[in-house]
């Protein structure tokens, strides 16, 4: 992909590092040229000096190719005036702003933005970490509502069919790695010993997916 990353502070630059290391062409802009100390040395990166929301420097960052866009600079205001220029003036595909007051976030959604509330974020993420803990998670979208999760199969629902484990509207299996190999199950795939699941499931049910599992490790 071809990605400009507005704010050059810890989350951007480490979030343009990865990219790059993964093979992705990132542009940076930043309003502080000492910025750039931030960066790796990589043929991947490039650095802009201006606001994100500028079309003089979005112009130069290429946007016009962008296949995402998003904004980390320390500011909201900053933050959502520019992710709304790369939505609404570039059509960007994909959007992501970073948001200190999460009263803000429903707004900008509604804009066609997604945005990441820091508070409510890390929140989340340690609650998830200490009452589900028996579930690894792979990822997440929107604003955290729906995941992807991992989970062994439990000892006493191996035979099962693995469509057996869905519950309409709040969880589903999509996929199982048996040995090694992935594999998308059928109607009518049992589960096997040594099944790694991964569900997707709404984030209002991950008690009910946890008791589930949990029926088995006993906890």
């Amino acid at each position: 992909m071809k990605v400009i990353v507005v704010g050059c502070g810890r989350v951007g630059a480490a979030l343009a590092a990865v990219l790059a290391s993964e093979g992705h062409h990132v542009d940076v802009v930043d309003r502080r040229p000492e910025a750039v100390r931030r960066l790796p040395d990589s043929p991947r990166i490039r650095f802009h000096e201006g606001n994100g929301f500028s079309r003089a420097v979005l112009g130069s960052a290429g946007i016009e190719h962008a296949d995402a866009f998003v904004a980390v600079t320390s500011g909201d205001n900053s933050n959502i005036v520019s992710a709304r220029t790369a939505k609404e003036t570039y059509r960007v595909p994909i959007v992501l702003a970073r948001i200190y007051d999460p009263r803000r976030a429903d707004i900008y959604r509604d804009l066609g933005i997604s945005t990441i509330a820091s508070v409510r974020w890390t929140v989340h993420q340690l609650h998830r970490m200490l009452l589900h803990r028996h579930l690894s998670p792979e990822l997440s979208f929107g604003n955290g509502e729906t995941l992807l999760v991992r989970s062994e199969v439990p000892g006493y629902l191996v035979g099962r069919r693995l469509s057996e484990f869905d519950v309409d509207g709040e969880i589903r299996v999509v996929e199982v790695t048996r040995a090694g190999r992935s594999l998308i199950p059928g109607h009518g795939t049992p589960a096997r010993g040594g099944d790694l699941i991964t569900f997707a499931v709404a984030a209002a049910a991950l008690g009910r997916l946890r008791g589930f599992l949990d029926k088995e490790l006993g906890t």
